[in-house]
């Protein structure tokens, strides 16, 4: 009889151990069947990326105007050293982190170029920071308190800007 008994767990274990196994292989067919999973929808992008573009556009303008008027660096190396911290302070602060997409130009105001004498770029650069101004004070204005503070000296940053190069 002890053996009938033992017979008995052992059918009763390699039965429960061949069920589990099938509902494995069929749990695990039923993730190939019908249509694949949706994958998550990438984050908004970040709504400083607006003005970490305008930034970026601004300091290349600078290494423009450097590269044409070196005589000019004394007036153009400050604003164009705050451009490029101001490109990493946002860096740092957006989420998610932005990718590093070509600069776009800030609008509506002339770009430098080599053919131009140094009063005309340093006009064309202090339009193109008076532009930056109103978007970093627009931005400061709509940002939640923990960025105002950035955007806030940016602006102020930019306003400086204009008014060495008047």
């Amino acid at each position: 009889m002890g053996f009938a008994r033992e017979l008995t767990r052992r059918r009763l274990l390699a039965g429960s151990a061949a069920l589990a196994g099938t509902t494995a292989v069929l749990a695990g067919c039923s993730l190939f069947a019908g249509e694949p999973p949706i994958p998550p929808a990438p984050p908004p992008p970040d709504a400083l990326e607006p003005l970490l573009a305008e930034t970026r556009a601004l300091a290349e303008r600078y290494q423009a105007a450097l590269a044409a008027h070196p005589d000019l660096a004394d007036r153009l190396t400050p604003p164009l050293a705050a451009h490029t911290a101001h490109v990493t302070a946002l860096t740092e602060i957006m989420s998610p982190p932005p990718s590093t997409p070509p600069s776009a130009t800030v609008s509506s105001t002339p770009t430098v170029t080599a053919t131009m004498p140094a009063q005309e770029t340093l006009a064309a650069l202090r339009a193109a920071e008076e532009t930056g101004r109103k978007t970093a004070a627009t931005a400061c204005a709509e940002a939640p308190p923990e960025r105002a503070m950035l955007l806030g000296s940016i602006a102020a940053a930019r306003a400086t800007h204009a008014e060495v190069l008047a």
